[in-house]
């Protein structure tokens, strides 16, 4: 009988897609998955959250950014931004679930790049990573009173990616940082995704993990986007899931290979809801 080769498996029109997506790095969508819970008490629940985190501001900022700032110990705020954003996170009804920890060995800094699709997330990826954490912000938080002074303290650098070269200096300090045995988080694509989005990526996060010869962390954050989406207008209480995907190795790679990999990491995490 003459042979039969196994012809591979078709891939429909949408695995194409998504894979085309994360080649060229283009916007991504997945189904969303909408709250049936009560919009009236979903706005009350984003007023308290937003009141909650107004007073821990007012309260405990001013004074612990005086009396650290005169005795010169402004990393002692650290643990009190840590405890403030686990007390916010409380008050919007948040519960945090991680998975992958095993996967970040002890004594390693790292880059972790992560989606971003709600104010919960920051929150969570500054608490929940188990590793001294700086993050890279947008710079419209420096205007934000007490939040916009205090950001320098605990290692949190402004972006603006309007100027290069305030940009680059942002990066190097992130860099000197890292130096000191910190790791960094850096919301990737640079602003919240609407609900069910994942947007094209910047490359800052993988240049500062090149420079500093650091593994890059994929982070997946799920259901905040239910919980306090862009433009929503509502927070509800639930569940965060954030998973920590297995860490990218950088050294000796093209920067795109490395947003590629990490892109797809984060996308096929999202896409299982």
């Amino acid at each position: 009988m003459p042979e039969v080769k196994a012809q591979p498996a078709r891939r429909d029109t949408a695995e194409l897609a998504f894979d085309e997506a994360i080649r060229e790095n283009k916007k991504l969508s997945f189904p969303l998955q909408e709250s049936s819970k009560s919009r009236l008490a979903g706005k009350l629940r984003y007023w308290w959250s937003w009141f909650v985190a107004g007073s821990l501001l007012l309260i405990i900022g001013p004074p612990s950014l005086i009396v650290l700032g005169i005795i010169n110990k402004k990393m002692w705020l650290y643990p009190i931004a840590r405890w403030g954003a686990a007390q916010w996170l409380r008050a919007c009804g948040a519960r945090i679930v991680v998975r992958g920890g095993e996967h970040l060995p002890e004594g390693e800094s790292f880059v972790f790049a992560s989606n971003h699709r709600s104010y919960l997330d920051t929150a969570t990826l500054f608490f929940y990573t188990g590793k001294k954490l700086g993050l890279v912000a947008k710079k419209e938080l420096l205007a934000v009173p007490i939040l916009g002074q205090g950001m320098h303290y605990v290692n949190i650098f402004a972006i603006d990616r309007s100027n290069p070269e305030k940009a680059r200096r942002s990066m190097e300090k992130a860099r000197k940082t890292m130096e000191k045995g910190f790791s960094f988080g850096v919301f990737v694509e640079g602003t919240r995704a609407m609900p069910g989005e994942l947007l094209p990526f910047k490359k800052g996060a993988f240049h500062l993990a090149l420079q500093t010869d650091s593994r890059i962390v994929p982070v997946a954050i799920k259901h905040t986007d239910v919980m306090m989406g862009k433009r929503t207008g509502v927070a509800y209480a639930g569940t965060i899931e954030m998973v920590l995907l297995p860490p990218v190795e950088t050294k000796g790679r093209e920067l795109m290979d490395i947003l590629t990999e990490t892109r797809r990491a984060v996308a096929e995490e999202l896409a299982k809801r």
